[in-house]
């Protein structure tokens, strides 16, 4: 991965247009076999799904949605370049076993998608709110738009999510996943629906440790920890 983050241009990203850009640049620059790879392919189907939902009005609020997207994938943007960068102690934990194990041939593709996953949802999600709320100006209300909004999403994922496992499935991808044994089992343990519930209740649990900021830091820190260990479990080898 060396040098990758100095081939990628528009970042930190400013418009989901940009946000698709860089995905799309870092599709066409890593191994498809790569860990990081496999998850950022299935990150761009979301974001373009996301996008075309947009388009097409189906959303109460898309302006907050729109501001939520740019941070969210920002988040991962940084956490590749301090990965790339050799910037050990700046990759979030959630982070490091993806990072760790993404050119292993032991470890199932579909794996190296959920973990990360795990890693942005658990863990970015609810930094992704919070300064989302925060640079617009609003509050964090679970009876609001936003909120509505943010549920909505999760039809899109969920669909997103049943394709990429029916890709997996069958024919070369699903041969391939037969010398994986026991994966069926690792991925069984992901919910993107329940991630993003939790998400959320993260987020609000830190937008009201805000005035506290030492217990904000530790929360943060704490989860992140949490969310690692769970990767480690999402990334066992099965091959």
């Amino acid at each position: 991965m060396s040098d990758l983050t100095a081939r990628l241009s528009l970042r930190p990203a400013k418009s989901i247009d940009e946000v698709l850009a860089i995905m799309t640049q870092i599709d066409a620059l890593l191994p498809r076999a790569d860990g990081i790879a496999c998850f950022n392919k299935l990150y761009l189907a979301v974001t373009t799904g996301v996008r075309s939902a947009y388009d097409t009005g189906k959303f109460d609020d898309s302006a907050f949605l729109v501001a939520l997207d740019v941070e969210f994938a920002n988040l991962y943007f940084d956490a590749i370049a301090a990965f790339d960068e050799g910037r050990g102690a700046d990759v979030p934990r959630a982070w490091r076993p993806l990072f760790a194990a993404h050119t292993r041939a032991d470890i199932a593709p579909i794996q190296f998608a959920f973990a990360s996953m795990n890693a942005h949802i658990n863990r970015d999600l609810p930094v992704g709110i919070v300064e989302t709320f925060e640079k617009l100006d609003l509050v964090i209300d679970s009876s609001g738009a936003e909120h509505s909004d943010f549920e909505r999403v999760n039809d899109i994922l969920e669909t997103t999510e049943a394709q990429v496992k029916q890709l997996y499935a069958t024919g070369f991808a699903g041969k391939l996943l037969e010398e994986f044994h026991g994966v069926d089992d690792v991925i069984a343990m992901w919910s993107v629906r329940a991630a993003r519930d939790a998400a959320w209740t993260n987020a609000e649990t830190l937008w009201n440790l805000r005035p506290l900021s030492a217990l904000e830091v530790s929360y943060l820190d704490a989860l992140d920890g949490m969310v690692g260990f769970a990767g480690r479990g999402l990334l066992r080898p099965t091959g």
